[in-house]
């Protein structure tokens, strides 16, 4: 059977995708490369060696803060965030299956930090903290700030969830005997389950790599992202680089550990 030939239109189509593909994963395979020069690597090509130095440079103090630090601040707002969004839009989807007075207003207000400027959201944040009289730093005006930005997204999905969650299953163990409590974490928390570590990789990327809403209310110590933004202008070497690889693929771990739990609760709901 003869292959039918393909059109101009097709191969151009290809051409242009594979552009952007180039695009959006170019600069990420040329900061790859740089990290892996050798010790007299600069920011530029061509390179220099190849070695591993830059890579285990990372973990050492750099001439102004150090990425470790910055590091572990990230990774544990990220947790705290991704459990609180998780727990808040949780109750909150479940307050909104039954409709009471003022949702409507409740689920606007809720939302709209996602159409305000980042920046704004900082300031607005900072300068409640300073009416206050209390000191902005990353692990509670930080947090505030993240919960902004992880909320409203988690909230949106957990109201689709429930949107198409059958609640004859609540029914049925209600007409056993069991509990509203009994009744969600028996049958509602295992359908909901895999939903959830999706909402909870959804919370944790958009808190680890957050820098705006940050920006203006971490005090003293910065999270990762600040800490980045802060030493490119002193820190001058494939250090940098090297960040950028294993933060990378920190990223792509938490991405395969996250599929791998999303698999083994599906497969437990179909046994």
């Amino acid at each position: 059977m003869m292959q039918q030939k393909r059109s101009l239109t097709y191969y151009l189509l290809a051409g242009f995708f594979g552009l952007f593909v180039l695009f959006l994963y170019g600069p990420m395979l040329a900061i790859f490369i740089l990290s892996l020069q050798g010790e007299e690597g600069t920011l530029t090509f061509p390179m220099k060696g190849f070695s591993f130095y830059w890579l285990g440079q990372v973990f050492q103090e750099q001439r102004v803060g150090n990425f470790t630090d910055a590091f572990w601040r990230s990774l544990l707002l990220g947790l705290l965030v991704t459990l609180l969004s998780v727990i808040v839009t949780v109750m909150s989807a479940l307050a909104f299956r039954q409709r009471f007075k003022g949702a409507g207003t409740l689920f606007y207000l809720t939302i709209a930090s996602l159409i305000v400027p980042s920046v704004l959201i900082s300031l607005g944040i900072g300068i409640v903290f300073q009416v206050l009289d209390l000191e902005t730093n990353w692990f509670s005006s930080g947090l505030g700030a993240h919960l902004t930005w992880t909320v409203p997204f988690a909230f949106l999905i957990m109201l689709g969830i429930f949107n198409r969650f059958n609640p004859s299953y609540e029914e049925a163990s209600r007409d056993l005997g069991a509990n509203d409590t009994k009744t969600f974490w028996e049958i509602v928390f295992p359908l909901i389950l895999p939903a959830l570590i999706g909402i909870g990789l959804l919370g944790f990327t958009l808190s680890y790599d957050e820098f705006t809403r940050t920006s203006l209310v971490s005090g003293q110590k910065n999270t990762l992202p600040l800490e980045i933004f802060g030493m490119t202008t002193n820190v001058t070497s494939p250090a940098l680089y090297a960040l950028g690889t294993l933060t990378t693929l920190f990223s792509f771990a938490m991405i395969l550990l996250a599929i791998a739990a999303y698999n083994y609760t599906s497969r437990r709901q179909s046994q």
